[in-house]
């Protein structure tokens, strides 16, 4: 079952926040779209089939849907919740100058802060302005950042099986070796398989995901960076934030304020 809630609309775009709760492995029926969209998972993790290409859609990867394309959906890790932006063909075409976007795209750190702040924009209600302003630097960071090449092959098998095992946290995603040895290859095709379907490296992806997992507590107003950093198997606070640093050019604790501005922090 699928619900939808509007969180903002303006000239040629809404923007909704989308929760389903099925569980199945089965493809549903074809839904076709008439504008552009723009999807991006919160929590959770669902599978897109689009021109004969099935995709796996998490807060890691997102996607790009066209107008009158045929989608199926599967859900087979028991629901999700979503961003979904939908652009008017022509709206898109204005924004985007023409430039190609493929349509499963890896969702680096800098779409990540994107779209937190789309979703924060939408809070305020101011449409014409905040909310506009926040849905051009998504799409603006959907055109930089890196397209995921179609899926398909024994490396894109790999690294499925392989972010499945990073998200759920399985004690064997601790270590590339244990990591490979779970998925029965060598460490060096998983390694490969990793810079050849999304153009990263599997330590670059993990510590990725592991940012993500510390913008979702420092939303919630975490107030230890140390106690974060342990639970996310950081080796100190110092690691944490030369990690998220690198990933998004601001510390833990100037994202904590920009991202929880109501709470005070000691």
């Amino acid at each position: 079952m699928r619900s939808s809630v509007r969180l903002g609309s303006g000239p040629g775009f809404t923007l909704d926040a989308v929760t389903c709760v099925d569980d199945h492995r089965r493809w549903g029926a074809a839904e076709v779209s008439s504008d552009f969209r723009v999807v991006l998972a919160r929590r959770g993790r669902f599978r897109r089939m689009a021109d004969g290409r099935a995709a796996d859609v998490d807060p890691a990867m997102a996607y790009v849907g066209r107008p009158g394309e045929e989608e199926h959906f599967a859900h087979p890790a028991g629901g999700d919740e979503c961003t979904s932006l939908c652009v008017s063909a022509g709206l898109w075409r204005e924004l985007t100058d023409g430039r190609e976007v493929r349509s499963a795209v890896y969702v680096d750190g800098g779409l990540d802060l994107a779209h937190r702040r789309l979703l924060g924009a939408a809070r305020t209600g101011d449409v014409p302005y905040a909310l506009t302003e926040a849905l051009l630097a998504l799409l603006g960071a959907t055109l930089r950042t890196r397209a995921a090449p179609p899926g398909g092959g024994a490396a894109a098998a790999i690294v499925e099986r392989a972010r499945e095992a990073i998200d759920a946290d399985h004690p064997a995603a601790a270590g590339l070796l244990p990591l490979a040895a779970l998925l029965g290859v060598s460490p060096f095709q998983l390694s490969r398989a990793f810079t050849g379907v999304l153009g990263v490296s599997l330590t670059h992806y993990r510590n990725r995901v592991r940012v993500g997992r510390a913008l979702d507590r420092l939303e919630q107003g975490e107030t230890s960076l140390a106690a974060l950093a342990a639970d996310l198997g950081f080796a100190d606070q110092a690691h944490l934030t030369r990690t998220v640093r690198r990933h998004l050019g601001h510390t833990p604790a100037a994202l904590r304020r920009q991202l929880a501005p109501e709470r005070t922090f000691a």
